[in-house]
């Protein structure tokens, strides 16, 4: 009795010592086809993260190439496959549109913008439940598939190429 007590409580202390801040990794590939409505384009690019919610950080990669127009900004949305959400944050800016939050880096033409998203970076939005500021709303929307990844061009103004944004299994 007192060898299974000793065990149990091995056990549940070997449990506090794992770090409980593993990071997720969140991918998506982007295409006109995942656009509402559907773009015919041969702009192609790729979003990539890595989520650490106990420091309260996303870092990212988005890299495109190939677009039709040129780029006015991308963002983060909420919303399910083939359904127009809101803006949670800016990817990368520009003159022409810029973030609110100014944190955003500068949008490229063509190639990779890397950057780090806080509860700073959250504008919202907050018609569909996501207050400024609310990086766990933000979180929750990426591990519960409701979120996309959104590049902007002057000649698709609503997006050029988009991509549901998943957890990527290791």
């Amino acid at each position: 009795m007192q060898r299974s007590f000793t065990l149990a409580s091995a056990l549940a202390l070997a449990t506090l010592a794992i770090p409980s801040g593993a990071a997720d990794r969140a991918q998506s590939r982007l295409q006109g086809y995942s656009e509402v409505p559907a773009i015919a384009t041969a702009a192609s690019g790729r979003f990539r993260a890595t989520i650490r919610e106990h420091d309260g950080v996303i870092d990212y990669e988005l890299s495109y190439t190939g677009l039709e127009g040129d780029v006015r900004q991308a963002h983060i949305h909420i919303g399910q496959t083939s359904v127009n959400g809101g803006v949670m944050v800016f990817l990368c800016q520009t003159t022409f549109n810029t973030d609110p939050t100014g944190l955003a880096p500068t949008c490229v033409q063509d190639g990779t913008v890397t950057g780090s998203l806080t509860a700073a970076n959250v504008i919202g939005p907050a018609g569909q439940g996501v207050d400024a500021a609310e990086f766990g709303e933000l979180v929750r929307a990426i591990r519960s598939g409701v979120a996309y990844a959104n590049v902007h061009t002057a000649k698709y103004t609503s997006g050029e190429v988009r991509g549901q944004i998943s957890l990527k299994n290791e």
